[in-house]
């Protein structure tokens, strides 16, 4: 059981993210949605788990890849096609089959370079690109937005979508960095204080979950260029030192 249960964790994610597919087809849209991010919290836990058990083994990571081309590449895709992209015909199933190629694509590169210690990014603390449950989040974004209005302000407005489907898709396989939280160290002293901010966030997830998702999503598009010239000023202060 200690090796399987990591793995069982990833099975959830992945049977998530199917199964927003089938919510979907059926114009659940908040289920749909909701299930892919449940595929989120479960693709965070499956790595912690293994190495809370002691199990971390290759065929997880490659479980753990092809569960991620799954929940955060091809159902996004596909629900955010079913939601609005399908009313513009071919120009919105190439931006749903970009998305999901880069998403594709993020993870093979990922993979490759899952061994590599020289990386400078991953030696200062940063991700390359966004991470794909955030990049999914990101792109079902337009769909949060009406959930939180409480109509179609952007369903029917899949020309605007299109565009910002392409801009996550090209952030997916960028190389800016971004944010590790695994590389997140919070003093003593801020402690209570960071748990409080965590608590206030779970408060409003439950009270207003797509407004603040919407809210965290726009905190963490707000860190990107807050990374690269963090990322960029410690890579000259080590060439300085060299």
């Amino acid at each position: 059981m200690r090796t399987i249960l990591p793995s069982v964790v990833t099975l959830l994610a992945f049977i998530s993210g199917l199964s927003s597919i089938k919510f979907a087809l059926a114009g659940k849209w908040e289920f749909a949605v909701a299930a892919i991010l449940f595929a989120g919290i479960f693709d965070g836990l499956d790595g912690h788990v293994a190495r809370l058990l002691k199990s971390t083994s290759r065929f997880g990571a490659e479980l753990d890849s092809l569960s991620d081309v799954v929940a955060f590449g091809v159902a996004p895709a596909i629900v955010l096609y079913l939601w609005s992209l399908e009313g513009i015909d071919r120009a919105g199933w190439a931006a749903s089959i970009l998305y999901a190629s880069a998403m594709a694509l993020r993870l093979a590169r990922f993979n490759a370079r899952l061994d590599e210690e020289d990386d400078p990014r991953k030696r200062f603390g940063f991700l390359t690109g966004i991470p794909a449950p955030i990049g999914a989040a990101l792109a079902l974004a337009p769909m949060m937005i009406d959930f939180s209005v409480a109509g179609n302000f952007l369903q029917n407005k899949a020309h605007y979508i299109v565009p910002y489907v392409i801009a996550i898709a090209f952030l997916l396989v960028s190389t800016l960095p971004t944010v590790s939280l695994k590389a997140i160290r919070v003093k003593k002293e801020y402690f209570v204080l960071v748990m409080l901010v965590i608590a206030a966030i779970i408060t409003g997830l439950f009270v207003q979950t797509w407004f603040v998702m919407l809210l965290i999503g726009a905190v963490y598009l707000i860190s990107l260029p807050i990374c690269y010239f963090a990322y960029k000023k410690r890579l000259k202060t080590k060439n300085l030192v060299d």
